[in-house]
């Protein structure tokens, strides 16, 4: 089946599939944290995505497609995801950091075209991986599956998906306390964390209980400073989207207990829910079959 946005956010047992993808997404960041600092914010994570499809629209023999530095930051701009110097310093990075390289005898010499390493492609594949086979959890399908047996799917797919990404409004727009975290440096990988923490899910609950949690230990997994996690997590107390129960004097371990309230979780539930449907939208249309041409018998 094709899943809705609004199908997933009612669907009970979407928030099991959602809490196992967050835990994904954190495991991934540990593995390689420099990598998949890509999509631990917001706007590093739309960057990805708009210069993935540009590369995976490339017209080898012909410049007027294809990933270059001044088409990325114009598309930047007018999609409203980065200033110009952000765009630009961007790319810079990702040069230095080996996730895309020159393409080698470009079509036009005056042109420098940019390709994704292989390393880079692995790493968005394995996270297109890890969300089909949510939504596989959901269904019975075999989206991964289908996946794992034909790599050459996912060039079709990102473009796709990054196109309705960047048009959706609700995907770019969900909600003051998702937003401050998400455009924040390592605040995406924070609240996958917080979600991946709970463990009982009650939807009428005002608190969603978290768990004691280490500060400390968030800044050094994450890669977010102290003082920067404290200033999110502060102003989203102010907002009266999460707080701490005070530590117990039988608590010897001084770590505070976090809740979340429902209706941060209600965001991130969105979020996730329009992300996914995008997913299965793209993926059930470039998997279906084609249709059979019915010959028309000559009089």
């Amino acid at each position: 089946m094709v899943f809705a946005a609004q199908d997933l956010v009612s669907d009970s047992g979407f928030f099991a599939a959602m809490r196992e993808n967050a835990r994904q997404m954190t495991a991934m960041f540990a593995e390689n944290p420099r990598m998949n600092s890509i999509f631990a914010s917001q706007q590093r994570w739309l960057m990805a995505q708009l210069g993935l499809s540009l590369h995976y629209r490339r017209k080898p023999d012909s410049h007027d497609k294809g990933l270059y530095t001044g088409r990325f930051v114009a598309l930047a701009v007018e999609h409203g995801i980065a200033s110009r110097n952000t765009a630009g310093a961007f790319v810079q990075e990702m040069l230095a950091y080996r996730f895309v390289r020159h393409i080698d005898n470009p079509p036009d010499q005056r042109m420098r075209p940019l390709e994704p390493t292989e390393i880079a492609v692995q790493s968005v594949v394995k996270w297109l991986y890890a969300h089909l086979a949510v939504l596989d959890m959901l269904d019975g399908g075999e989206r991964a599956v289908a996946l794992a047996a034909d790599p050459a799917l996912f060039a079709r797919l990102q473009p796709e998906i990054a196109q309705a990404i960047l048009e959706n409004h609700r995907l770019r727009n969900p909600g003051k306390t998702f937003d401050l975290f998400t455009w924040a440096n390592s605040g995406g990988v924070v609240m996958d964390y917080f979600i991946a923490m709970i463990d009982a899910y009650d939807p009428d609950a005002p608190r969603i209980p978290v768990g004691m949690i280490s500060p400390a230990e968030m800044s050094r997994r994450y890669r977010i400073s102290k003082t920067h996690l404290k200033r999110l997590t502060t102003r989203a107390a102010e907002l009266g989207s999460l707080g701490f129960e005070p530590v117990s004097g039988k608590t010897m371990s001084g770590k505070p207990t976090l809740w979340l309230s429902q209706d941060f979780v209600r965001e991130y539930r969105i979020y996730q829910a329009e992300k996914f449907a995008i997913i299965d939208a793209a993926f059930h249309r470039e998997t279906a079959p084609a249709p059979v041409r019915q010959l028309t018998a000559v009089p």
